[in-house]
């Protein structure tokens, strides 16, 4: 080893002599500390720089998601002694869903069931006694009640190649009501009841819906084919405040005549109550589960002289319990007639020209239900037009220009195609379209379009001060 001061290239360079052992432990030592410290800095300036131009790696799990802390002894006494959720940083959700009182409730009773084949007992003591658990869920003194919608379609696709389309046509009008009206909707496509099907099917999710939703104080259930073709209407709760189920129906039709096409079973409104729940598990042994289901098909085609088929349907088993067992029922069931609770397709479809005509010249003449507004506040503009409809002198029915409603495709079956053979496939279709546009043009209007015609699918803005500039 050469020193640096003896190069052979140095112009002081001395004579050659041999090489001289040095000591290399202090040149190592030195060496290695400045060779540690300079790697050091460097993966220290790497990491700095690093950290600036690396995105952060993404999160896998929150650190505060809610934890749930319970006792693990399951009895009909069960007890949530220390029941609790952790405030979520990351999560907006409704503080007062985030909460259920330690209390044991009917659902800690292991013997509950949901299916309509269990009878529930003291129903409106639980349910009461939930609700004083749960307040906040609880409708304000003199509020409006709870209503619960339930529509449903079968769990498989459809037959008819445009069924599918016209399913969710029918749901879309549904969500659009009751997002207007501040109505939770659960749509169901699943049997809770393997041989309950078709027109059965909408009682044991009923049933289920009553159970899962005790803050409900009405379940309203709506046939898949029947659309909401009146988006300002409420329904007039108040006016059934003494009974439990509410349908579309003439008295003299159901009790002196006794005809099955008395009342219509697709759309109805019942409370959610013991007598309610008793209802249902009577009004159920008629249906396909029954061992004397077909027994009962042709007792019930023989009792109604103008039923079509002999088959136990939900309809004729309806207006046999109302009048076979009258005193124990037919006071808590009120039949509307007053309004179009479900209208006839038939004698609707072919007037909503004429209605959208009337409705636009009453608007031309009222500024204020011209004038644009956000659609959190439609129900204002609602009540304003009903005053109106009124001074007006505007009627439901066959012969009124109100707007119906509902209007319920009764025999269309746009999931099956297999209509009424009294009807056209395309009358059924057309007349489905016409009224699905007519609804939303009501909501899309809140958006500043419309359909340029009911039975098509293209629309158009809107003017400002639409319709007197349109």
């Amino acid at each position: 080893m050469m020193s640096t001061d003896s190069s052979p290239t140095s112009p002081k360079a001395p004579m050659a002599r041999p090489p001289v052992c040095r000591p290399l432990r202090p040149t190592l030592l030195a060496d290695s500390l400045v060779f540690i410290a300079g790697a050091f800095s460097a993966l220290l300036l790497f990491w700095i720089l690093s950290s600036f131009l690396s995105p952060p790696p993404p999160m896998t799990s929150f650190p505060h998601s809610p934890t749930y802390t319970y006792s693990s002894s399951f009895s009909p006494s069960l007890h949530f002694a220390n029941l609790s959720i952790h405030p979520d940083p990351f999560n907006d959700t409704d503080p007062d869903l985030l909460r259920d009182p330690p209390d044991s409730t009917f659902y800690d009773d292991p013997s509950l069931s949901y299916t309509i084949d269990h009878h529930l007992s003291d129903w409106d003591d639980k349910r009461r006694h939930w609700l004083r658990l749960h307040p906040w869920l609880s409708p304000a003194p003199g509020g409006r009640e709870r209503i619960l919608m339930i529509s449903g379609s079968q769990p498989n696709p459809c037959h008819n190649p445009v069924g599918d389309h016209l399913l969710l046509r029918f749901l879309k009008n549904k969500i659009d009501y009751c997002r207007r009206h501040g109505i939770e909707l659960l749509y169901n496509n699943a049997l809770q009841h393997p041989k309950m099907r078709t027109f059965w099917a909408k009682i044991p999710i009923i049933r289920a819906a009553m159970v899962a939703h005790p803050e409900a104080d009405w379940v309203w259930w709506v046939d898949s084919d029947a659309a909401f073709t009146d988006m300002d209407f409420q329904l007039p709760l108040r006016r059934y405040r003494n009974h439990n189920l509410v349908l579309h129906g003439w008295p003299h039709l159901v009790f002196q005549q006794k005809s099955w096409v008395g009342l219509n079973a697709g759309v109805f409104l019942i409370r959610n109550c013991q007598w309610s729940l008793d209802f249902m598990a009577r009004w159920a042994r008629f249906g396909p589960q029954d061992p004397e289901y077909e027994q009962w098909g042709h007792r019930l085609k023989n009792e109604f002289k103008d039923k079509l088929f002999v088959e136990s349907d939900d309809q004729s088993a309806l207006v046999h319990l109302l009048n076979a067992e009258r005193d124990r029922w037919a006071d808590k069931v009120f039949l509307e007639d007053a309004f179009y609770f479900e209208g006839y397709w038939i004698e609707i479809v072919g007037r909503f020209g004429n209605m959208t005509e009337k409705y636009l010249a009453m608007e031309r003449k009222v500024p204020p239900l011209r004038r644009r507004h956000a659609e959190k506040v439609a129900g204002v503009y609602g009540r304003m037009r009903d005053g109106e409809l009124e001074r007006e002198g505007a009627e439901t029915g066959p012969t009124g220009w109100r707007r119906p409603f509902m209007t319920h495709f009764t025999g269309c079956q746009p999931c099956s195609g297999d209509h009424n053979k009294k009807y056209s496939g395309e009358n059924c279709y057309e007349g489905m379209l016409r009224a699905l546009n007519f609804a939303d043009d009501q909501v899309s209007r809140d958006y500043g379009f419309r359909h340029t015609e009911l039975g098509g699918y293209d629309v158009k803005p809107l003017p400002f001060d639409y319709p007197a500039a349109g």
